[in-house]
Parts: structure tokens; sequence; C-alpha cells
């Protein structure tokens, strides 16, 4: 596809860079997720020290005027998929499923990644799903290569995902991306043969981020414009990390050590 932009090795630099501070971010909010703290705080820890590393938040913003989402992290608990906006009335609980979504722009370079957290103790279908989404991103990652088309992770994904007795979120996807937080292609968590048939090249940057349901695939939108959950009101996972096509396979760009 001649819409996908292909970044230089520098580029690429700046990215893993980018993605670097990125996940330094996350591991801090990770180690400050426990029962009593509300989402508003976590929100606040993540804008402190995005600015601290000399970043900007990749959502903050985003969107059109009024309507533009207003923090830095997405924080969605339990039934909410993903988008959720963190509130000082949102406090986490001791067996909530956690899902934080965070993008930081740094030098003028994207990077996007998102983790599902357990709160305190949870019970051994909340242990599974978010075991088994961690699971699906591997899955997925471990057949992209130069070469070969991109629909190979898609069909990983949910191969994956559907024999462990979840489900693909099918109407969300992941992106390209780059100098813009959402580039082209979309790239959706289940086999579509109709998308993304095209060979990956070196220099491609993806943000891939599997989502499933304990239930069935299908989303509501909440009244807030923004907050996606299941309408079945099961329990839902996500993780994604930026990712390049590499001389050397795919290289995560967003792991935490």
């Amino acid at each position: 596809m001649s819409d996908i932009s292909i970044k230089s090795d520098f580029e690429i630099g700046l990215m893993r860079e980018s993605g670097r501070r990125l996940a330094l971010v996350m591991e801090k909010i990770i180690d400050a997720i426990h029962p009593n703290v509300s989402t508003w705080e976590i929100d606040k820890l993540a804008e402190k020290m995005i600015f601290e590393l000399d970043g900007e938040p990749s959502f903050k913003g985003y969107g059109d005027g009024e309507n533009s989402f207003p923090a830095t992290i997405c924080a969605s608990i339990n039934e909410e998929i993903v988008h959720g906006i963190p509130t000082k009335s949102r406090i986490l609980k001791d067996g909530d499923i956690f899902k934080i979504d965070i993008g930081m722009k740094y030098k003028g370079w994207h990077s996007d990644m998102a983790r599902t957290v357990a709160v305190g103790e949870v019970d051994k279908n909340t242990q599974k799903i978010i075991k088994v989404v961690r699971s699906a991103f591997y899955k997925g990652v471990s057949v992209i290569k130069e070469g070969k088309t991109l629909d190979n992770y898609s069909k990983a994904v949910q191969k994956f995902v559907e024999k462990e007795g979840f489900s693909v979120v099918r109407n969300l996807v992941g992106h390209g991306i780059g100098r813009e937080l959402h580039e082209n292609p979309q790239i959706p968590n289940y086999f579509d043969k109709k998308k993304n048939k095209f060979k990956l090249k070196r220099g491609m940057t993806f943000a891939l981020e599997p989502m499933i349901n304990a239930g069935k695939h299908e989303t509501i939108l909440s009244n807030d414009g923004w907050t996606f959950k299941t309408a079945d009101n099961s329990l839902s996972a996500h993780w994604e990390n930026t990712v390049a096509i590499t001389k050397n396979g795919v290289e995560i760009l967003t792991e935490i050590e």
C-alpha cells in the first residue's frame, strides 16, 4: 500500500526513544495501581511523567473541539473496553480489571501502548483473560516479518483468542503510527480476507492492540461519546505495543523490561 509511510532508520530511532520513555511511564503507572486510588490520580501521574521526560500526551485534546479527549490516559474498568475517561469519582476496587492506554509524542514522533492490570486480588477468570490478551499480542507478532502480509497477524490473534474461549472485538482496531498518532493501515484483530494483503516492508510502524471480551464481541458506546463497553456487560481486556518492521524482524518499541 503506497499510503503506508516508511520510516528511515533515523526516524525509527526517534520512535524507539519515544517508546522507551513511554514504557517508563507505564511501568510507574502500573506500580501506582491499587484499590482506593482514582483513575484521575493515575492520569495526573502519567501526565506529570510524560512532561518530565520531554514528551507531550498524544491523547489529550485529540478529536474535535468540545468533544476532544480530555485526559492523558484512557482508563477503562471491567466491562469497559477502551477510551474510558479518568475522573476523581472513578475509584479502583479490589477485584477490578483496569485497562490503561497511553500515548506520547517525543520530538515529533508518537508511541502508543496499553496494558490490562489486575487491581488487588482477582478471580481465575479475570486472571485468564489478562493472560490471554497478552499472549494474543505475542502470537500475532510472532508471524510478522518483512515480505509477509499483515493479515497473518490478524489471523493468528483471532485463532488463539477464540481457541481460549474469548471473542475478538470487531469494530475497534490497531493502526499505523509515526508522525501522526493514527496512520494507515487499520489493523483488525480478526481475519478479513479483504484487508491487509499487502506485503510488509522494512520501516513500517504499527500500533498492534488485541481487544478481547469474555462474552460476545459486540460493543456499545457510552453517553460520554468516548467509552466503548461490551454489549453483554462481560469483562474485556486490552494489550498494545508500538512495533517496527526492521532488518532483524519485528522490534517492539514500547516493551517494559
